[in-house]
């Protein structure tokens, strides 16, 4: 069975994905800068070191609210 969350969707052109897929976390991550992107995780631990990279804390110094969910949805994962 495949668990799916979605962490964030600002339209349909800018939106992240995470599904469960038995061991294997697939995220997939659509942006009109960059267009779709997969990665592969083999552990949440992994998945939460990408996420601290992709989302520095430093960059939401203004909109903390928005980082603490975005973390929070991928901790729900």
């Amino acid at each position: 069975m495949i668990k799916k969350h979605e962490i964030y969707k600002k339209d349909k052109w800018n939106m992240m994905t995470v599904e469960v897929q038995g061991r294997y976390i697939v995220l997939r991550e659509i942006s009109d800068q960059w267009g779709e992107e997969t990665h592969t995780f083999m552990s949440r631990p992994a998945l939460m070191q990408w996420a601290d990279t992709r989302f520095p804390k430093e960059e939401y110094e203004d909109n903390m609210d928005e980082w603490r969910r975005v973390m929070a949805a991928f901790k729900g994962v």
